[in-house]
């Protein structure tokens, strides 16, 4: 079994490039279902995508995607020269956009960013975990074109703190499927399928599940190496540890 400080002090100094949550392999996440599967079945006969909060491109770049005619867009501008040297090379555009509010607080949001394309550019859009706004995206799809978004749901915390003996803090605001089906039917998409269940994620040793916390800190913002060390030193004595966190995915058309 490998050294607790050596896995920790690994975990603190390895930095994180684009979205890659993987860690060489050292962590694993399972889906009751295949989105990739399901995308790339629609993929296959679209003539132009959109791929929206495209991290570093890892994804997409793994997608049959239609070539010369794909766009990614990303908000968080240290993923973008990221995802533009992955994407470019592939004939894939990447562009900067201002990200969407949180979908659960979109409510009391006084303005909605726009996103810069024309009127029903995209024949097909794909989201992962990203913010959007329903209007925007049923805007720039183009009639019979296809929206489908895999999203974590609001209670995706309550898991990893319940194992790290973390107090709850207050109920985060609601984002579930419901309210995103409410959202993307106001919008004036049809829905065609839509489903919610629990990933399971799963950590080959403590290390790589301090470096997710580090990482993914909206999980445990309160997390830090020396104040949760016993507790990763018990864990440690468990792994592999897996954490279910709460998903859905939906997929909505524009009426053609």
């Amino acid at each position: 079994m490998a050294d607790l400080d050596a896995l920790l002090d690994d975990a603190a100094r390895r930095p994180m490039r684009g979205w890659d949550l993987r860690l060489d392999g050292r962590i694993v996440s399972t889906h009751p279902w295949d989105f990739e599967g399901i995308v790339d079945a629609e993929i296959a006969g679209a003539a132009s995508l959109l791929d929206m909060g495209t991290g570093g491109g890892e994804w997409l770049s793994a997608r049959p995607f239609p070539k010369g005619r794909t766009v990614a867009t990303e908000g968080w501008p240290p993923n973008v020269p990221v995802a533009a040297a992955r994407l470019t090379p592939l004939g894939i555009t990447v562009l900067a956009v201002e990200g969407a509010p949180d979908n659960a607080e979109q409510a009391t949001s006084a303005v909605l960013p726009a996103l810069p394309f024309a009127d029903g550019a995209f024949r097909f859009i794909t989201n992962r975990h990203e913010s959007f706004v329903a209007a925007e995206v049923a805007r720039i799809l183009a009639p019979g074109g296809q929206f489908i978004t895999q999203q974590i749901a609001s209670e995706f915390s309550a898991p990893m703190r319940a194992l790290m003996s973390a107090p709850d803090p207050a109920p985060p605001s609601r984002w579930d499927l419901a309210l995103a089906l409410d959202q993307v039917r106001a919008s004036g998409l049809e829905v065609i399928q839509a489903r919610e269940g629990d990933a399971q994620v799963t950590f080959a040793d403590v290390g790589a599940l301090a470096w997710y916390l580090l990482h993914v800190p909206w999980v445990l913002p309160e997390f830090e190496i020396a104040a949760f060390r016993d507790r990763l030193a018990a864990l440690r004595e468990t792994a592999p540890i897996t954490v279910p966190q709460p998903h859905f995915w939906l997929q909505a058309r524009r009426a053609a």
